[in-house]
């Protein structure tokens, strides 16, 4: 009896010994899931520049643009554009054209649930630009009421400028369908330098704006389409929260 009860009470122990390894193990299985996130390339346009170029008869002009995941929350990013506009006001008509780019990075601040890829997203860019105007006419002031005041409209071109700016973007990125995503974003710019034409100003930089009396800052917006390229996939972790 002596030694069944010795036996019995080993096998308890073994049992319960057994049992709480098999618990801590399904435990730490159980925190967390693994799960395959992509990494790749991602294309697409900006479209709110084609629909102004439809509903705005004074400009034109189209934006390629790409990222490239290299962490789980950041990505580098650039975009590649070109812009013409009319720049037509009571005393004064000029053209613009020329083409930019911006170059820099995203941070990702949402944490995706497994199988979601969106972003709510900061981007920083450096974006520099080259282009030329044309000054097509003029009207000196005068503040003699007696005469009409003088139009000149002989039109003078400025070529070879350029002009750099550095680029703050908020914005949200959602995937419509595997892949396929849509994004919104808003831009405050701020300009680092900027080659004005003797005698005159630039009145539009592509890829910056407008620009305004006595302020070096601008600001812009965009909603594109993009579609991801994915190149590698990446085991990720994520804790499981519904375990009580």
């Amino acid at each position: 009896m002596s030694l069944l009860r010795t036996l019995l009470f080993f096998t308890s122990i073994f049992w319960c010994t057994a049992s709480f390894f098999a618990q801590e193990t399904l435990i730490s299985v159980s925190d967390s899931i693994s799960f395959k996130e992509k990494y790749g390339v991602r294309v697409g346009v900006d479209l709110s520049k084609p629909l102004r170029t439809l509903l705005d008869e004074d400009y034109s002009g189209f934006e390629l643009l790409g990222d490239y995941r290299i962490l789980k929350h950041y990505f580098i990013a650039a975009e590649l554009g070109n812009e013409q506009f009319d720049y037509n006001e009571t005393n004064l008509e000029a053209f613009t054209k020329g083409s930019y780019i911006k170059v820099g990075a995203n941070y990702n601040a949402y944490d995706n649930w497994i199988g979601m890829s969106n972003e709510i997203f900061v981007g920083l860019r450096y974006g520099f630009s080259t282009f030329s105007q044309e000054l097509q006419s003029y009207t000196i002031y005068t503040d003699t009421p007696f005469f009409d005041p003088t139009v000149v409209s002989d039109p003078v071109n400025y070529d070879g400028l350029t002009a750099s700016w550095i680029e703050l973007q908020l914005g949200i990125k959602a995937e419509l369908f595997n892949n396929l995503y849509l994004s919104v974003h808003v831009q405050l710019k701020r300009r680092v330098s900027n080659d004005s034409p003797e005698n005159f100003d630039n009145l539009f930089i592509p890829g910056f704006g407008k620009t305004y009396d006595g302020s070096e800052f601008g600001a812009g917006y965009g909603y594109s389409l993009s579609y991801l390229i994915p190149i590698f996939n990446k085991t990720e972790k994520q804790k499981n929260f519904a375990k009580d």
